[in-house]
């Protein structure tokens, strides 16, 4: 910074107007960036001596001598002197203030993840044992009464246990969709730019094998759209939300899928026309603690599955919402546009 303003007030002195104001004010703004650059007092100090003593030495009569009897000299010693101690206190403490709202920020997040970590905890708690408990009991059952069952009685015990080890399946599938995550204050994931048709026909595909008896309606635009995202990762969070509106919804009707795209986003929305969700559940329902009944639909709790889709979604950049409309239940997640994505589009 010294010896910018020094070059620069040469250059002004030597080759054009011999004002020693404007030197002065090339000198005062090289102060107020060095205190706001550097830590602490001292550098201020020290820059505002060499300011003084660089005036004083190269462009005040007789030039390449010091002069302090000049006129005014002590006024200006004391300004810069002045100038250097209010900017270095302000921006030190701008910068002790910038520190600690860094560190509440942080807090913040860990916070955050530790009660996400925890809610899954809770989730995965019950919603594992319920399964284990029911896959346990039907092979005992099968086991121990085999003689004394009819086909039809083994039939179902078997089809119970491959029920709930399909659950149990789809619910490690969840779990390591949540490892994809990277473990960072932002959340991020690696994105890469994909036809949002191609990434919803495959979550149908994935789905459909799992439910083959399930009825989408789709609806979206007629022109091409690209999004950047992690294309396995949002097709599991339409997995978990059409599976969700298929298995506790109550209803034969078909769920639709509505894809709708605004300037700087695109939004899905999963309804189905069943139950709807209980009014006391829906400011929970994404934070791991929302089960449904397995009295009220015979299937176990959603409630890991939407928090792994709100982590999903979050970690995107978007956001995800939970609604009941006059006959069902309504999902909706949007994700923002990048720049790759408008110049496609």
């Amino acid at each position: 910074m010294l010896i910018a303003a020094t070059a620069i007030s040469f250059g002004f002195f030597y080759l054009g107007n011999k004002n020693i104001a404007n030197i002065t004010v090339i000198y005062t703004l090289a102060l107020i960036l060095t205190a706001l650059y550097t830590s602490g007092y001292l550098f201020g100090i020290v820059t505002s001596l060499f300011c003084v003593i660089a005036v004083n030495y190269f462009f005040s009569y007789p030039y390449f001598r010091f002069n302090f009897s000049l006129s005014g000299y002590p006024v200006t010693f004391i300004g810069m002197l002045a100038i250097s101690l209010i900017t270095s206190a302000t921006t030190t403490t701008l910068k002790h203030q910038q520190i600690a709202i860094a560190e509440r920020e942080k807090e913040l997040v860990e916070a955050d993840k530790e009660k996400l970590r925890a809610n899954l905890l809770r989730a995965v708690s019950h919603d594992l044992r319920t399964p284990l408990t029911s896959i346990i009991g039907s092979s005992s059952s099968y086991l121990e009464n085999y003689r004394e069952l009819t086909e039809a009685e083994r039939t179902e015990l078997v089809s119970n246990i491959r029920e709930d080890s399909q659950w149990l399946l789809n619910m490690v599938e969840n779990l390591l969709t949540v490892t994809r995550i990277k473990d960072n204050a932002a959340d991020k994931v690696k994105k890469s730019p994909e036809i949002v048709e191609e990434v919803v026909s495959e979550a149908i595909l994935r789905l459909r094998k799992r439910l083959p008896d399930i009825k989408i309606r789709v609806s979206m635009p007629n022109n091409f759209l690209m999004l950047s995202m992690d294309p396995t990762l949002i097709e599991q969070v339409l997995i978990n939300l059409l599976e969700n509106a298929c298995v506790h919804s109550g209803s034969t009707e078909p769920i639709d899928l509505t894809i709708a795209e605004t300037p700087d986003r695109i939004s899905f929305t999963i309804r189905d026309y069943g139950r709807g969700i209980d009014e006391k559940q829906l400011p929970y329902i994404f934070e791991g603690q929302q089960t449904v009944s397995e009295n009220a639909d015979g299937h176990k709790g959603i409630g890991i599955g939407l928090s792994i889709c709100k982590t999903i979604i979050q970690a995107h950049g978007g956001e995800i919402t939970a609604s009941n409309h006059s006959c069902g239940a309504e999902f909706t997640f949007t994700l923002p546009k990048e720049k790759e994505d408008h110049d496609n589009a």
